[in-house]
């Protein structure tokens, strides 16, 4: 029979009474743009009483197949009735939830909760009828995969955990929608109809279906700003410095391969007739004949709205707006930032900036220069992001002056909506991209970008630095989420991430320069030769503090000649105690030896190097400014010639048939220390992309209790009266701690000497009598603990000094606790950073280790490879394998130790915080002396959820 429709497929509802009106506030947190699978955007939001119009419209632009499709029969107009029951919901057991373009609807899903008949239900029900709809125009841009995520977090989110979906065999489109999502699911066939059934708990394969969508449509949208057909600069004043008219010169300078329009609303007839720097004008982009796929927006602040919507009308694909005055001027030009990055995403645009320097792209069949850099950079293989403008300028500097080509550029501004996860996402399968360098002074997402980032280390390398680590301050133009955690613990993160992180901008060029032209080393050893003693020394010291492994160097002489270096290098690459080699290099005595003698030395160097392609070479030069710039010949940055015409230009030149293969290009440096530092952030990478390849393993233990220990968890927190959580008592830490196999040694209260002794004949001597106030807890240089307390006397004294030298027992809180075996003193927590996610934290117990900051941390889930890192990564590690001499202690009871730990709080999101101090590890096994446990409403998993652009 014939359903109503609503932009759906038939569902119980379809044939129920009309629903009342919404019940239940409307839920603004499910309001979420995305990027679709061509690099547009959409904005999903539930569907309320006020779309009636949108939701007649939308239908009356669906074809009958489509139609027929999701209704199974012909169904070629919307009744009032309908109308009204498919924008009325209630949000718990009805919902609608539309992808909308411009605010007008291009695709709706729905669900209907059900009972086990399928007829119309509420809670405790827990299966729904889903199903959807989109406009023929935009099927096949990943719409409804987007919106079958979000329905299935606001599905969960409601207590429904199944989907069932009838689909005609012939849909074939939808089926694979459903099939793809990698939910576990069930199919059948019945009546001439294909029933799905899919189970909404995520699965690792719909964890990675989403994050693999999210890559390719997050790297088509950058690829579609830094590879446009057409660019239209808007904002191209009169004036001849004005800087819409020096993007527009700088544009065709480099020779952009596509069309290029300028546009100004001031512009005379005579100016539109005649055009500006010899390319079409416009008084508006409406006038433009043609799509146009990228806009840069030049224009004052109070005139980008008109701009932007004069481009979302025509469809322009993306915006460059390097216009300022927004959040770096205050609160008036925040509020003015997030208005334009709501209305570029209503009409389906990316945005990069506002405040922007703009964007490059090297590649000979765009040579884009959207930017304020007068030239454009030779092709190279590095990729290059800025958050800063000034700081992006003096990159392209050095950069140039080192000989590095570039791949791309992408200078963010206030990133208010492209960000360096975006760019992220975009280098890790571009072809052109073989390092990625990135200058950061806020990172907004550190779980995201974290999990970004190892994906991509683990296929080109990533070298970060971050501005404003110190100052806590933020840049007041970027937004984002804010992380608790100290920048030092943020970069352990990244490191292990497989992110080389350095410090300052000159490592960032340098270490780019080795990677981008060098193969990775395959250990620390390092030979090192030249014709300076002194300098060989310099430089052996220098890897020393770097943790290399230097091999005595070779000091050829002040009279060494091309060939003499040329067989030195050639023999230490050819040695099979040589990862990697540093040449020395300082001037020859003489007129005559020094004249040619850079392009002489480099040709020499780029042979032997050549001669053993799997090892990295490295130059470290006194005063030879020759021999750098022969290095880097290969790697010339001079601008390409370029007509000034953009239908008038020249052929790409190619390669010199005499020029070096990239791995022949040698990097130079002015000083030891920066060349070695250097290779040793290429070993430290080398050797993480090696541990990779085995990926270590989150154990599974069969004493681990993980339902009993929901069970109480979610019995604590309805007792609790705190809404934000409660801090456990220690019977029940450790009542919860000993449900994941780790036992917390019993302490016994001493409110006076004699229940000291009664717990001491409890427990059994030796004992150990303890303060537990918050002031003297963790403070032993007080003398508020007093160990291996043998019978009743010594207990029966200690209690009485304690008291006499520290304050009355109700003061003190004493406490009793039978001794534990000798060992190291160690710490372990455990915690939730709102941005970061879990993190794992380990270190020594003493002021020592916490005054030197000695603490080391990984993200949960902790691996088993993970574990033994985290233990050795520490100043202080020797201390637990037997240093000057002493007993070494059972580190892999330590490093079981801290994976239960990483279990539990991976295993149950509400525990927020684990404390265990101290844990004392000795010869065999460990004692855990005191555990704290805080518990909470679990933190949002944003990992997790559905595919969402920033909120704004």
């Amino acid at each position: 029979m014939q359903t109503p429709a609503d932009g759906s497929a038939p569902t119980s509802s379809d044939r129920a009474a009309p629903a009342p009106a919404d019940e239940h506030p409307y839920p603004s947190h499910w309001e979420a743009d995305v990027v679709l699978r061509d690099g547009g955007t959409a904005r999903i939001r539930p569907i309320t009483a006020a779309d009636a119009d949108r939701l007649v419209s939308f239908f009356e632009q669906v074809s009958d197949e489509s139609k027929y499709y999701r209704f199974f029969a012909p169904y070629p107009r919307l009744s009032a009735k309908d109308v009204h029951r498919f924008t009325h919901h209630d949000h718990v057991d009805r919902v609608g939830l539309a992808a909308t373009i411009g605010g007008e609807f291009i695709a709706t899903v729905r669900y209907d909760r059900i009972d086990a008949q399928g007829r119309p239900a509420s809670g405790p029900a827990d299966e729904a009828e889903v199903a959807f709809l989109v406009q023929d125009a935009h099927q096949g841009r990943g719409v409804a995969s987007a919106l079958l995520e979000h329905i299935a977090a606001v599905a969960r989110e409601r207590g429904i955990r199944r989907f069932a979906a009838e689909v005609l065999p012939s849909n074939t489109k939808m089926v694979k929608v459903f099939t793809d999502a990698g939910y576990q699911q069930q199919r059948s066939f019945e009546d001439g109809v294909v029933r799905l059934e899919l189970d909404l708990e995520p699965t690792d394969r719909s964890v990675a279906v989403q994050r693999a969508r999210e890559q390719r449509a997050e790297a088509r949208s950058v690829q579609r700003l830094l590879a446009p057909g057409s660019v239209a600069v808007i904002g191209v004043g009169r004036a001849e410095d004005s800087v819409g008219r020096g993007v527009l010169r700088n544009l065709l300078r480099a020779g952009f391969t596509g069309r290029v329009h300028a546009v100004n609303r001031a512009f005379t007839d005579d100016a539109t007739a005649e055009g500006v720097e010899g390319v079409p004008a416009h008084r508006s982009v409406r006038d433009i004949d043609g799509p146009v796929d990228l806009a840069v927006v030049t224009v004052p602040a109070e005139r980008v709205p008109e701009a932007v919507a004069e481009c979302g009308e025509h469809g322009v694909q993306g915006l460059v707006v390097l216009s300022a005055g927004y959040a770096e001027s205050g609160p008036e030009g925040l509020e003015r930032q997030r208005e334009l990055v709501r209305q570029a995403r209503s009409y389906g645009m990316r945005l990069i900036g506002p405040n922007a320097f703009g964007v490059i792209n090297t590649a000979d069949g765009v040579r884009l220069n959207a930017s304020l850099a007068p030239e454009l950079a030779a092709a190279g293989r590095v990729g290059l992001f800025t958050q800063s403008g000034a700081i992006g300028i003096a990159l392209l500097s050095r950069l140039h002056r080192r000989g590095a080509g570039l791949s791309s550029f992408v200078s963010a501004g206030n990133r208010a909506d492209v960000s360096g996860n975006d760019v992220l996402q975009y280098w890790y399968d571009d072809p052109d991209t073989d390092v990625a360098l990135m200058y950061l002074e806020s990172i907004g997402n550190p779980r995201k970008f974290t999990r970004l980032a190892r994906r991509a280390a683990a296929a080109k390398p990533l070298v970060v630095v971050q501005g404003a680590r110190h100052s806590g301050i933020a840049p007041t133009g970027h937004a984002g989420a804010a992380t608790r955690l100290p920048h030092a613990t943020v970069s352990a993160l990244l490191r292990q991430a497989g992110v080389i992180r350095v410090d300052t901008v000159t490592e960032l060029v340098d270490a780019g320069l080795l990677l981008a032209g060098q193969p990775l080393p395959a250990g620390p050893r390092v030979a090192i030769l030249g014709n300076s003693e002194s300098l060989g020394l310099l430089t052996y010291d220098a890897c020393v503090a770097e943790g290399l492994r230097p091999l005595p160097p070779r000091d050829l002489t002040t009279g060494a000649t091309p060939e003499d270096f040329r067989t030195a290098l050639g023999a230490a690459l050819a040695a099979d105690t040589c990862d990697a080699a540093v040449v020395t290099v300082i001037p020859s005595l003489g007129e005559s030896s020094r004249k040619g003698q850079g392009e002489t030395l480099a040709t020499a160097l780029r042979a032997a190097a050549a001669g053993c392609p799997t090892k990295p070479v490295a130059v470290v030069h006194v005063e030879l400014g020759e021999l750098a710039e022969a290095l880097s010949a290969a790697a010339s940055t001079k601008p390409r010639a370029a007509a000034a015409r953009p239908d008038d230009r020249p052929p790409a030149a190619p390669p010199a048939a005499d020029a070096p293969p990239p791995h022949a290009r040698i990097p130079a440096y002015p000083a030891a220390e920066r060349a070695v530092r250097a290779l040793a952030e290429a070993v430290t990478y080398a050797q993480w992309r090696h541990d990779i390849a085995e990926p270590g393993k989150v154990p599974e233990y069969d004493d681990i209790d993980e339902r009993g220990a929901a069970d109480l968890i979610a019995g604590l927190l309805a007792k609790g009266d705190d809404p934000h959580g409660l801090t456990l008592g220690p019977d029940d830490a450790g009542d919860l701690l000993g449900r994941y196999g780790i036992p917390v040694r019993p302490v016994l209260p001493a409110p006076d000497a004699d229940a000291a002794v009664d717990a001491a004949r409890r427990l059994g001597y030796p004992v150990a009598l303890k303060t537990t106030a918050p002031h003297l807890r963790h403070r032993p240089d007080l003398g508020g603990v007093r160990l291996d307390l043998a019978d009743e006397e010594q207990l029966r004294r200690a209690y009485r000094e304690l008291t006499h030298a520290l304050g009355r027992p109700a003061e003190l809180r004493p406490v009793v606790q039978a001794m534990a075996p000798r060992g190291v003193d160690t710490v372990v927590r455990a915690g939730h950073d709102p941005a970061a996610g879990a993190v794992l934290s380990f270190g020594l117990a003493g002021a020592a280790s916490e005054l030197l900051g000695d603490t080391a941390h990984r993200l949960i889930p902790v691996t088993d490879r993970d574990a033994g890192t985290l233990v050795r990564s520490i100043r202080t590690a020797p201390l637990l394998f037997g240093w000057r001499g002493s007993a070494p202690v059972d580190t892999p009871a330590l490093e079981e130790l801290l994976q239960r730990v990483s279990r539990l709080v991976d295993d149950h999101p509400e525990v927020v915080t684990v404390s265990l101090e101290p844990v004392v590890v000795a010869q065999v096994g460990l004692s855990v002396l005191g555990g704290t446990v805080r518990l909470a409403p679990p933190p949002a998993r944003d990992d997790l959820g559905p595919r969402t652009l920033p909120a704004y």
